[in-house]
């Protein structure tokens, strides 16, 4: 890469000057993307910027707004978008190819063995733990698998198998999405289990893709067998389709208003993890 487009945090906004740069991915962590995500619309680029959004719905809809703003395109980091097995179990959803869904499970973690003063168990560089993390995955998963956005959540839970290590972030987190029409759809992160699955049962049969959010690996079944497609770069697959949008000047599948409906539900789950209650999105 040329000098010249190299930047860091004191220079950032010099950015504005060179007409080499179309676009800014922010990578930061998840406290750092508003300010980067607004500060690279205000310098003319258009922005892709990972998951979750932001710490806050407020904050996303402040992203979104400079973005209109600066008239540049906003695009959050939902790679599974891009992926074939998850674009299977959408399509076989929408056509109800084994009936209507029936039932809905969905779980995502890792192991965290980090080293304990990273960034991700500050809740202030972070926000939450697994939930944010990793159970962005579950609800995008819910959402784009019902077709539908859900009105509340209910029998929120956590647990936390380290209280130290996880003294500031959420380790474990269990919950379910309640749908306007009642279905129901049942969620999990984890900070402390290797998981990545989701279940998809319709009238006539089940449909599972296990392991799901990996890179790479990903395998899927359907009641006619074993989905067969190939592993892609999930990433680069949004990347370009992002660059296709600049050029044609057409929204992302995956833009702002995606990372806000998302927060909404965050939020309403930590609302619920602290009332016991059930709490409307």
């Amino acid at each position: 890469m040329p000098a010249k487009n190299i930047y860091n945090y004191q220079n950032f906004d010099s950015i504005a000057k060179n007409p080499d740069i179309d676009i800014v991915y922010v990578i930061l962590p998840v406290a750092l993307h508003k300010e980067y995500t607004i500060r690279a619309a205000k310098a003319g680029k258009h922005v892709i910027c990972e998951k979750p959004m932001s710490l806050s719905v407020k904050d996303c809809e402040e992203m979104v707004a400079a973005c209109k703003k600066a008239n540049r395109l906003l695009s959050i980091g939902y790679r599974m978008h891009f992926e074939p097995y998850t674009a299977e179990l959408i399509r076989i959803s929408r056509k109800q190819e084994y009936g209507k869904l029936t039932a809905f499970e969905c779980e995502n973690g890792f192991t965290y063995t980090q080293d304990p003063k990273a960034w991700r168990l500050n809740k202030a560089l972070a926000g939450g733990g697994s939930l944010m993390d990793m159970g962005i995955y579950t609800i995008q998963s819910a959402r784009y698998t019902t077709g539908m956005e859900p009105v509340a959540i209910r029998n929120a839970r956590q647990e936390k198998t380290n209280p130290v290590l996880f003294k500031e972030v959420d380790d474990k987190v269990f919950w379910e999405l309640e749908f306007a029409n009642g279905f129901i759809a049942k969620c999990r992160s984890s900070y402390s289990d290797q998981l990545s699955s989701t279940h998809a049962e319709f009238e006539h049969g089940k449909v599972t893709i296990d392991p799901n959010f990996y890179y790479n690996g990903i395998k899927g079944t359907t009641p006619k067998g074993s989905m067969n497609f190939p592993q892609v770069n999930q990433q680069a697959l949004q990347m370009d389709d992002f660059a296709d949008c600049v050029n044609h000047n057409r929204e992302s599948s995956v833009n702002g208003a995606e990372g806000i409906k998302d927060m909404k539900v965050v939020e309403a789950i930590y609302r619920g993890l602290a009332s016991g209650k059930r709490e409307v999105v």
